[in-house]
């Protein structure tokens, strides 16, 4: 059986790897820019990944979405407390993210069930 969250994880880490060993200086400034934004700060990290999550959602980015939930499940957040950022996400972004939220509700179990095994 396949699992979603190592499948993801493997496939971000290698094509990663790829963009940054093409060696354009504004694909890896972005990067850094997105590391150094996501650092504590006025805000902790749980918090900033909770609005990089609902802002995924609107955008309707699901890689966006899974790296989120993997970084928010690392960070100790709940599923009351995810479920509660992505239905705001379907508030603002309306009934057009409800794919996406399905997917997402999907990856946050796979985070789980990896969780527990």
């Amino acid at each position: 059986m396949s699992n979603p969250v190592e499948e993801f994880s493997a496939y971000r880490e290698r094509m990663n790897e790829k963009l940054l060993e093409s060696n354009s200086k504004l694909i890896k400034r972005i990067f850094n820019l997105d590391t150094h934004a996501y650092a504590p700060g006025a805000l902790d990290v749980k918090t900033k990944e909770f609005l990089g999550l609902v802002a995924s959602a609107v955008l309707r980015c699901d890689d966006c979405i899974r790296y989120h939930l993997q970084t928010l499940h690392s960070n100790g957040a709940t599923k009351q407390e995810v479920m509660e950022s992505l239905g705001i996400a379907t508030l603002v972004g309306g009934t057009i993210v409800i794919p996406h939220l399905r997917r997402a509700y999907e990856f946050w179990e796979a985070l789980e069930a990896q969780e527990a095994g």
